[in-house]
């Protein structure tokens, strides 16, 4: 019987970087994984669908280089943009190999189970029993369905994201079920590559997590480039043909069929709980996702759960920290406890869309007297030289305090500039700190000192 310190079920973010902390702070440790090291971000995730959404970015541009003085002969090669985006998340998961390599952590091949055990569970492996003195459990979830709508995945009319990152041809028809960060990027995808899609989202916008004002913008800009949204709709059920799926949309104004090539399913996560034992251990399961403490501990002696096992947000980032934070604690340190509101989230669709914080709504709900701000794009320089005039940056203070509740951004980059808020969240600073520094010439992220400014009446720009 091999015995560790740790030992980590699960290769993802959450659980390699996990492994890679703990080998610092001078634990033997090990790491299980059933597929591919990486997880689904790295391998059927956050890294290859922004292989194909770079693709995607570059024809687009390709298509208006007159707009910058210059021409081009716009083409694609399908097979070739998904051999990229696959020998990426290949090249990536090679590049974790060699960091469990260089940190000493044992890799395990097979699929986890676990049972009673002294310090912790024991974990099983093809039948031969691992021991450590603390286990976690770093599963993460898988797409989910709707069976009984007949929404099961059947890798031919009807997609999850792992289906779609691989198409053999580009679907004329596109139906997307789910209009959050997996569903928009992929709409975006095939948007930019010529096929017809259609959007459903149950509730009454798109992107539901963003601000209002965000998801309105997003909205506009996906339908100015001929998609079609459907909010407030359902999709009731649907049927298989020879060559195509028709699918029954309920909404406000009732029931209409419409035909598509394929259903690409972005309705949300299910977790990896199944098959584990985790209910005889005693272990919390809500909906599929593993109830914890602030440091991950599942309540069972010597057991934890990061990532996108637990609760939202389901983050790969998210996952990595509260890996880190698990493991500092076990080992004895005194780490801060992860804040939910502090965690940035980014949707890589076209327009990008990025957040942190509350939204307006949020806010207000939560009792604050807000102050806001907002920088369209169209009055910063550089987005202008971009040829990238579309967007917002929308910021959220607290008006008694100066505390910065929450930004919110759409346009170009702004994946990338959201940090900026997050650092600031971070550090607790106030609107006066933030309008009292000082941001480069000519950059993007003059709007967001912009946006701070016109919280508070002293806009320059517009």
């Amino acid at each position: 019987m091999s015995s560790y310190d740790l030992i980590i079920i699960g290769s993802g973010p959450g659980g390699y970087v996990t492994a890679i902390r703990a080998s610092q702070l001078g634990l033997k440790t090990a790491i299980v994984e059933k597929d591919d090291l990486g997880g689904v971000c790295l391998n059927w995730g956050c890294i290859p669908t922004k292989a194909l959404l770079r693709s995607a970015e570059v024809y687009h541009n390709m298509q208006h280089a007159s707009n910058y003085g210059l021409t081009a002969e716009a083409g694609f090669d399908l097979d070739a943009i998904v051999k990229r985006s696959r020998k990426i998340a290949g090249q990536l998961s090679g590049g974790i190999k060699f960091l469990m390599k260089k940190h000493k952590v044992d890799v395990i091949s097979g699929f986890a189970a676990l049972k009673p055990g002294q310090d912790a569970p024991v974990v099983v492996v093809d039948g031969k029993d691992y021991t450590a003195k603390n286990v976690i459990l770093a599963s993460g979830a898988r797409a989910r369905t709707i069976p009984q709508a007949g929404l099961a995945p059947d890798g031919k009319y009807i997609w999850t994201a792992r289906e779609a990152m691989v198409p053999e041809s580009l679907p004329k028809r596109l139906l997307v079920i789910g209009s959050g960060a997996i569903g928009m990027e992929f709409a975006s995808f095939y948007n930019a590559f010529g096929s017809d899609v259609t959007i459903v989202e149950m509730v009454d916008r798109i992107l539901p997590v963003e601000d209002e004002e965000i998801s309105a913008m997003a909205r506009k800009a996906f339908e100015k480039r001929g998609a079609v949204i459907k909010t407030g709709t359902q999709v009731k059920s649907v049927t298989p043909g020879a060559s195509s799926i028709k699918a029954v949309l309920k909404g406000d104004k009732g029931e209409e069929t419409l035909e598509f090539d394929r259903i690409i399913l972005a309705i949300g996560i299910v977790g990896n709980v199944e098959d584990m034992g985790l209910e005889k251990l005693g272990v919390k399961i809500d909906r599929s996702h593993i109830e914890i403490d602030d440091y991950s501990f599942t309540g069972v002696k010597g057991l934890y759960a990061i990532g996108d096992v637990t609760g939202p947000p389901w983050l790969a980032h998210k996952a990595s920290h509260e890996g880190i934070i698990c493991v500092e604690k076990i080992a004895g340190g005194n780490p801060h406890p992860l804040d939910p509101k502090s965690i940035p989230g980014c949707t890589y669709c076209h327009p990008q869309v990025a957040s942190v914080g509350l939204t307006e709504a949020a806010a207000k709900q939560a009792g604050y007297d807000v102050k806001l701000g907002r920088f369209p794009f169209i009055g910063n320089g550089k987005a202008i030289a971009l040829g990238e005039p579309e967007g917002l940056i929308k910021t959220v203070f607290d008006a008694k305090t100066g505390e910065l509740l929450g930004a919110h951004m759409i346009g170009a980059e702004v994946t990338e500039l959201i940090q900026g808020y997050t650092v600031a969240r971070q550090l607790e600073t106030t609107e006066a700190e933030l309008m009292e520094t000082v941001f480069p010439h000519p950059t993007l992220s003059e709007m967001m000192h912009e946006a701070v400014l016109d919280a508070y009446d002293k806009v320059i720009h517009i």
